[in-house]
């Protein structure tokens, strides 16, 4: 069978990919390996950026509990901060249940026209060193462009030499749900300062994502450039993040059990002959936040844009206008999270993040993954700052940091 897009997994990233081709006029099948129904352990928030992503595509998220800001504690430092209002994004957020969420986005795609099937694993076929389509229970289906959105890493993308890079920054992150009577509440809430069971600073955060549906998706994420990383047992960072907001937001005991995933943060390799790697699958995850949905509906979007305008150098023009668009942001919270996995430096950063209104604006348009290379105002001009400084001391940090 001949197609003009294959796409290789169900997430956010690979449904706005087939939504997009699908509505475009073009032939496109999209091969999830899990059933439909199938949960996808994530932290669930969508940013204003996401929100802004879905409103492109045309999808209706009345259904998604709104978020209008963010609660971040430090120590003994609180902020509550209103999302933005800006030309580019919504000011508002919201907390949708991977569950759901993923099923309603491949509802969509299924109705714009695209073959979407289920518990079908697929693998990239390759001649002549060039992508020609992908392999599934046997069946060949040959077609113009192979999307990898598969997410963190897996056969396909090891196939293609899309994987992690190992000098670079990874993260790991554990997710449960939780009763509480706080459910509907409309901000977020990040908790800067957590420590492992021997007190040792965490370079990342714990999570209250109210879902509004009784639950709260509670959870705690760290970065692999922290002391001792390799030893760190989420189970019991997230039981001891527990305890602290237990009382606070009158928690229940975990309606599941707890469920671990790992974050990939950046890609060897995101594109060649025949395919593109998007979302998770090329790296494109918030170093200082974890999160990706949003770099995946707009990495998703844009392959297919490239693809309608030039499918001979749609792998190219993809890679660089992903790159103009990403690159510089993510660049900079790979290296700076060198610099918080030192106890003694990521201390003085906390207080400086929400030491004061302008800095908290700041950390909140990062927490927001409201920044890119062309964010104006005062967080685009301190992030390409931070760029242009951490480049040039990218060689120290390296030398430098924390043994995992």
């Amino acid at each position: 069978m001949q197609f003009d897009i294959a796409i290789i997994g169900g997430g956010p990233g690979g449904s706005a990919a087939a939504i997009s081709a699908a509505r475009a006029g073009l032939r496109v099948v999209l091969c999830e390996k899990g059933p439909y129904g199938r949960d996808k352990v994530c932290g669930d928030g969508l940013t204003p950026r996401a929100i802004a992503a879905l409103n492109e595509l045309g999808i209706d998220h009345s259904v998604a509990h709104r978020i209008d800001g963010l609660r971040m504690i430090a120590g003994k430092k609180q902020r509550e901060l209103a999302w933005p209002t800006t030309d580019r994004f919504p000011n508002h957020g919201a907390v949708w249940p991977r569950q759901r969420f993923d099923n309603h986005l491949l509802d969509v795609a299924i109705a714009a026209g695209a073959d979407v099937r289920f518990g079908a694993e697929a693998l990239p076929v390759i001649e002549n060193e060039t992508v020609v389509g992908i392999t599934v229970k046997g069946e060949v289906l040959r077609s113009s462009l192979v999307i990898l959105a598969t997410g963190a890493q897996g056969a396909a993308a090891k196939m293609l030499g899309a994987v992690r890079d190992p000098d670079e920054t990874f993260g790991l992150a554990i997710r449960a749900y939780a009763p509480t009577p706080r459910h509907a509440e409309r901000h977020l809430e990040a908790c800067l300062s957590l420590r492992d069971e021997h007190g040792t600073p965490i370079p990342g955060y714990g999570w209250m994502f109210p879902a509004g549906d009784g639950t709260v998706n509670i959870g705690v994420g760290a970065l692999s450039t922290m002391k001792g990383f390799k030893k760190l047992n989420l189970n019991t960072l997230l039981d001891q993040y527990a305890s602290i907001v237990r009382d606070s937001w009158s928690l229940g005991e975990y309606v599941d059990k707890p469920r671990a995933w790992r974050l990939p943060m950046s890609c060897v390799r995101r594109h060649g002959p025949g395919w593109v790697a998007i979302g998770d699958a090329a790296g494109f995850v918030n170093p200082m936040n974890g999160e990706g949905i949003d770099y995946a509906l707009e990495s998703g979007t844009l392959a297919v844009k490239c693809f309608v305008d030039d499918p001979a150098t749609a792998p190219a023009a993809y890679d660089r206008q992903v790159g103009e668009r990403f690159d510089s942001f993510l660049r900079t919270g790979r290296r700076f999270s060198f610099i918080i996995g030192h106890p003694w430096l990521l201390r003085p950063g906390l207080r400086v993040a929400v030491g004061t209104q302008a800095a908290a604006d700041i950390t909140l348009a990062v927490m927001g993954n409201l920044i890119d290379s062309s964010t104006p105002g005062a967080a685009g001009r301190v992030m390409r700052l931070a760029d242009t400084t951490l480049r040039i001391s990218d060689p120290l940090l390296r030398r430098t940091r924390a043994k995992a």
